[in-house]
């Protein structure tokens, strides 16, 4: 192994260990979800299913680990099957009221029932 030699003058080091001089963290890490700014549509889909019923939930505007954490916290809830595909969280049978019930529980205030 090599060893490489660094050269810091001592005001240089001093600032190392300084909290003072860390770099800040960028604003959007900084923002929080707010599962109220989200306008969540509830659907009950029926086509391109051969014939069975699945409840979808679309709007989304939140990251992907959101979405699937949320996907996941509802089928365990229902004990349904289901998945979290192209920002919409499908779920198997038709299961609206009580999605809308959890949704609301959860905060999410914008959610509303739409489709068939």
């Amino acid at each position: 192994m090599s060893k490489k030699n660094v050269s810091l003058s001592w005001d240089d080091f001093q600032l190392l260990g300084n909290p003072e001089n860390a770099p800040d963290e960028p604003e959007e890490d900084k923002q929080l979800f707010q599962p109220s700014t989200q306008i969540l549509r509830v659907h009950i889909e029926r086509k391109q299913r051969g014939g069975k019923e699945a409840t979808v939930i679309k709007g989304f505007t939140c990251s992907d680990d959101i979405q699937k954490s949320l996907g996941k916290m509802l089928k365990d809830k229902l004990g349904i099957g289901g998945s979290v595909k192209n920002n919409e969280i499908i779920l198997q049978g038709d299961h609206r009221e009580k999605v809308m019930a959890i949704l609301s529980d959860l905060g999410y205030k914008n959610a509303k029932k739409a489709g068939g």
